[in-house]
């Protein structure tokens, strides 16, 4: 089972814990919204695209509303089922979904007051690597000063080229969720103070 598939069971079985008004740190949207969400994404690609383009935002949040207004239970099974075959995320599960669905499962439990980091897992670890890899540079674009990511083995990434260089240094998900604007990811920073203070407040967002 790949890591695509491990969080997506994680996930609805949290889902199905807290219910659908539990808080996300995609705030405001709560559980049911982003529950809405993940099927939206593998279910409607002529909504999916408003995910990302303004324009087409209003249609995106007309089916997302109508998926989160379902019952609670069918809309979880909707997402626990996955994508239907004709789905090109069906297709590229792993490749589209570990991510996404880490990212949105550490959403649900870092929401809670009890949560705690995960442990280091070397397969899971490596998917979402490859991952910070080709998200790092665009979700660090607007940064001011250099930003550089590395691992506790001393593997990096460069997120910015730039002056002023700051590093972070956390495990590879701690530094994953950094990078798509987590406020609760533990890394930690080196470099001039006034540098740190611009990565701390950079807008991540895609």
């Amino acid at each position: 089972m790949g890591v695509a598939q491990d969080e997506r069971r994680l996930l609805t079985r949290l889902f199905t814990e807290v219910g659908p008004d539990a808080p996300t740190l995609c705030d405001p949207w709560r559980t049911r919204d982003l529950a809405a969400h993940l099927v939206l994404r593998e279910r409607r690609p002529d909504a999916a695209a408003g995910i990302l383009l303004a324009p087409l935002a209003a249609h995106t949040r007309k089916v997302q509303d109508g998926y989160a207004a379902r019952p609670w239970p069918e809309l979880v099974d909707l997402v626990r089922s996955g994508p239907p075959k004709w789905s090109p995320h069906a297709l590229l599960d792993e490749l589209v979904n570990g991510v996404e669905y880490f990212v949105h499962h550490e959403d649900v439990r870092r929401a809670r007051d009890d949560w705690r980091p995960r442990s280091p897992e070397p397969a899971r670890d490596a998917v979402l690597w490859r991952g910070l890899r080709a998200a790092a540079r665009l979700t660090h674009r607007r940064s001011p000063v250099g930003v550089v990511l590395r691992r506790p083995d001393g593997e990096s990434v460069t997120a910015k080229a730039g002056p002023n260089p700051v590093v972070l240094t956390g495990q590879v998900s701690e530094l994953l969720l950094h990078a798509f604007g987590r406020k609760r990811a533990e890394v930690e920073y080196d470099g001039d103070e006034d540098a740190v203070t611009a990565v701390r407040t950079l807008d991540r967002s895609l």
